[in-house]
Order: structure tokens, then sequence, then C-alpha cells
């Protein structure tokens, strides 16, 4: 099948790309390099255009007869969405319109859209379920919703059908050592801890140890990369089969504390990380954990990779050689 990957040059896109290439489908990578790499382009054809561009978008369409595009492009930094909403509502929202608008143009109607657990805001139960309240409490969680409200319509009205993988936290890199995770600025807390134990980032901190959890630091899931990837090319293969729109969590009901995490990776790698408390974050909540049901049931997927420690020990391998 060709599949149109855009943000393929980015993290999670870049490992969807492999898994895709390994199953034999015929990829094309979109990706205008503002924060995606080239050194995560690992095959496929790789086109540099702007998804805000219908000139790029119609060039890529009319070249390659697309029949599924998987869309990861967006900026993903929770901290500048707030600083500065404008920039994500004119790129994630305005890049996906035209996205959408060049797909029915082309007759194009299967997509899997890169969502975020950003869109539930503050959790009411735990853990949480795709039936819980959507209430984004930040602009770039605001703009995933938007989209998915977006896709609901357009599945109503033109027949096109998605699934929304909403991601709680991806971790780790390619297991084969191709891959990883390569932000820069860099919010999330696993690479974070390397840099420190690297020697790259002296100012890491916790921030908040006054959570109402076990060790007054705050819970999270993780999920491996590698499964986060291999659970889009089920959604592709239900869409293709005919399934109807989905929206899906991707998460784990297991979750561990920030502290729990750094002992793992002391243990990973043999070093010892200087602890540094700082104060919470604006809409940092205790405890977030997803539940998984819908994902195990209705695609079928599971989690081979996952374990903590060899999430911890393929981030740790990808930074050491980066």
């Amino acid at each position: 099948m060709k599949v149109l990957v855009t943000g393929g040059a980015g993290y999670i896109g870049s490992h969807t790309v492999k898994e895709l290439l390994k199953q034999k489908h015929q990829v094309i990578i979109l990706d205008n390099f503002s924060s995606g790499h080239q050194e995560l382009v690992c095959g496929g054809h790789l086109v540099r255009g702007d998804l805000r561009s219908e000139q790029d978008l119609r060039q890529v369409f009319q070249t390659f007869q697309v029949e599924a595009v998987m869309h990861f492009a967006s900026l993903i930094q929770v901290g500048e969405s707030y600083t500065d909403p404008q920039k994500y509502y004119c790129h994630n929202l305005f890049s996906s319109l035209n996205l959408l608008k060049i797909m029915l143009e082309f007759g194009v109607k299967r997509l899997i859209f890169s969502s975020s657990a950003a869109v539930y805001g503050q959790p009411q139960q735990i853990p949480i379920t795709e039936e819980h309240p959507v209430n984004p409490i930040n602009p770039y969680g605001a703009t995933k919703y938007m989209v998915e409200r977006v896709l609901s319509d357009y599945d109503r009205a033109y027949g096109l059908k998605y699934v929304s993988l909403r991601y709680f936290n991806a971790a780790g890199a390619d297991p084969d050592g191709q891959l990883g995770e390569l932000h820069k600025p860099e919010t999330h807390l696993i690479p974070n801890i390397i840099q420190h134990l690297l020697g790259q980032n002296p100012g890491f901190q916790v921030f908040g140890n006054d959570f109402p959890t076990p060790d007054g630091t705050a819970i999270r899931d993780y999920i491996h990369v590698t499964d986060l990837a291999r659970a889009h090319l089920k959604a592709l293969e239900r869409i293709m089969a005919g399934s109807s729109s989905q929206i899906i969590n991707l998460g784990s009901a297991k979750g561990y504390s920030v502290l729990e995490v750094i002992r793992t990776a002391e243990k990973v790698t043999g070093k010892t990380v200087s602890l540094k408390f700082g104060p919470r974050r604006p809409g940092d909540v205790p405890v977030l954990l997803a539940s998984s049901q819908k994902a195990e049931s209705w695609l079928g997927w599971g989690r081979e990779f996952s374990d903590l420690e060899f999430i911890v020990k393929t981030a740790w391998q990808w930074h050491q050689r980066h």
C-alpha cells in the first residue's frame, strides 16, 4: 500500500516508517524538518515540503498516488503552546485542515491521526478510558481535540474514515539502535535523565515532590515507541478493511513514579542521578494512566517492548551513540 507519513522524520513518525517498510508498504515521508531530522529517515521516498502549502501536498498526491495517510506532523511543546498559542493553532490546526482538503480532492479517505492524552485535561478517573470527558487545559491539547472534531464531521459528511490514537507517554528507542528520540528542546523525562547521566543536562530537576503519591512524585505510564508504532499499523489494517472510525488510547494502566524511573535509569546505566527538586509545573496532575482495554480488544494490540528497564536500556544505547 502507498502510505503518506507526515512528520516521518520525527520521533514516533520515523519508528512507524520503519515498521511500515518491514511490512513492505510503499512509504512517502513528507516533512519540513522544522523539528524532524535527516538521520531519522530510514527509507521510503522523502519529500521536503510543508503541510501548509497546497502546492506541496498536491505534488505529493499526484506523484505517488497515495492510498492512506498517517498524520504525525505537529508542534508538541505544551509549555510553548501556552506562551505562543497562535503558533500552535496556525500550525497544528491549519496544516491538518489543508491535508484533509487535499485528501478529499484526490479521493483518499483513510487516515491514522496522531492525537494525545492532552485532550482529556485533568483526569476525573484513573485509568482513563476513551469515554472520559474531554477538556484540554492547554492550546496543544486543544488543537488535537479540534482536529478530532473536524475528523468526526468529515466522516459524517464525506465518508473519511479515521483512527485517532491518543498517546500517553511514548519512550525508548528502536531496539536495533537505528532510531531514537531527538527533540530540541527535550521535555520528556527519560531522555532528560539520560542526558543528565551523560553530562549533557547538568540542570536536570524533578518537578514536584509533594504529590499525593507513595514517594511524592508524579506517576505516569510509559509505552515503548516501537509498540506505539505497531499500533499504527494495526489501526491502518483495520481501517483499510472497512472498519468504522475510532478513537483509541495508547498507554498502560501500570504506572511508574518519577523517582522509580530515575532508579531504573541508575540500575541500567550504573550511574547516579544528582537529584534536585523544583516546583510543580502548571497543569501537572499526580497520576495519569490510560486504560488499554480498547486498544487490546479492537486493535489486537499488545506491548512487546514496554518493560520499563527495556525502555530505558534502548534509550540509553541510542543516546550514548548520538
